[in-house]
C-alpha cells in the first residue's frame, strides 16, 4: 500500500509541475499573475519615469504567430537609448488563444521599456476579447505622458458586425477635450485598424476623421492591421494616418514627438 500511495503522489507531482506544459482546450484561459493586468502595470512604469520635452517611441505590431520576427524586433529595439516606451498596434494573437498571447508576452516582457497595447481584430477570435482584457484590460484608454495624451481605441467594426458604436466615438471625443487641471498640449490616437480600411465600420469613418479633427488636438492617428506602410493625410490634408507594418516583414516605426510636432522613421532590422 505505501508503495502504491508513493507512486500516486510521485505522478501528481509530477503532473503538477509539468501542467503549464499542456493548453487543456483551445479557449481555456490560464495565465500566470504577473501575466493579468499589464496595461495597468506597464502604465505604472511609466509613471515612474520622467518624460522629457521629446517623447521616443517604438510602434510595431500584427506579431501573430511570427515569433522569430517578434524575438528579432525585440534585440533591435533593446540597441535603441533612451525610447519611453512601445506600442504594440494590435493583432497580438492569431487565432484569440491564451497561449498565443502568452507566447507574445514572454518576449515583448524582454524589452527594456513598458509597452502598451491595443486589440486587434485577430485578438478577438475564438476566446480572444476575454483573454485580452485579463491579460491587458479595457478595450479603450488613455494615458497621459509628459506633453501628450495618448488615447487607444478598438476600432475593429467588423468585429461588432459593424452595429455603428465601434468606434465608440462618444468616449473618443471626450478624451480629447482637455479637462480643468490637465496640461497636456496634443494627442495621438492609437488603434489597430485605419479608419479608410474595409473592416473599419463605414458609418462612422468620417465621424471618427471629424472628432480628430475638430478637437484641435490631433496631428497624428497611429494604426497597423494593413501589413504594409501607408502615411499620407488621407482625408482633407488634416490628421496625417500613420500605418506600420507587420513583424514579419521585420520592420517598425520610430516616433520623436515635441509638444507642436513629430518625427517618423522607418527602421528595418
Amino acid at each position: 500500500m505505501k508503495n502504491v500511495y508513493f507512486l500516486f503522489l510521485l505522478l501528481a507531482i509530477t503532473l503538477s509541475s509539468c501542467e503549464e506544459m499542456f493548453e487543456y482546450h483551445p479557449n481555456q484561459i490560464r495565465l500566470n499573475g504577473d501575466e493579468q493586468h499589464l496595461t495597468a502595470h506597464n502604465l505604472e512604469r511609466l509613471r515612474s519615469q520622467q518624460p522629457g520635452d521629446t517623447l521616443r517611441l517604438l510602434v510595431m505590431g500584427d506579431t501573430q504567430r511570427f515569433y522569430d520576427d517578434a524575438e528579432a524586433f525585440v534585440e533591435k529595439a533593446n540597441t535603441f537609448a533612451d525610447i519611453d516606451f512601445v506600442i504594440h498596434q494590435g493583432d497580438i494573437s492569431d487565432f484569440g488563444m491564451t497561449q498565443e498571447f502568452r507566447w507574445v508576452h514572454d518576449i515583448m516582457r524582454r524589452l527594456k521599456w513598458p509597452y502598451l497595447t491595443v486589440i486587434g481584430n485577430h485578438d478577438m477570435l475564438a476566446n480572444g476579447r476575454k483573454v485580452y482584457q485579463r491579460m491587458y484590460g479595457d478595450f479603450n484608454y488613455s494615458f497621459v505622458y509628459g506633453h501628450t495624451k495618448f488615447v487607444m481605441v478598438d476600432t475593429n467594426g467588423r468585429e461588432y458586425s459593424f452595429n455603428g458604436k465601434v468606434p465608440d466615438i462618444g468616449w473618443l471625443g471626450s478624451q480629447l477635450v482637455r479637462q480643468p487641471g490637465e496640461a497636456w498640449q496634443q494627442a495621438i490616437v492609437v488603434s489597430h485598424i485605419p479608419p479608410y480600411d474595409g473592416d473599419f465600420d463605414r458609418q462612422l469613418e468620417q465621424p471618427f476623421h471629424q472628432t480628430l479633427k475638430e478637437s484641435g488636438r490631433v496631428q497624428l492617428s497611429l494604426h497597423g492591421h494593413i501589413h504594409n506602410w501607408r502615411t499620407e493625410k488621407t482625408y482633407d490634408n488634416t490628421i496625417l494616418y500613420h500605418a506600420t507594418t507587420t513583424v514579419k516583414k521585420r520592420e517598425f516605426s520610430y516616433i520623436k514627438v515635441w509638444r507642436d510636432g513629430y518625427n517618423i522613421r522607418r527602421i528595418a532590422y
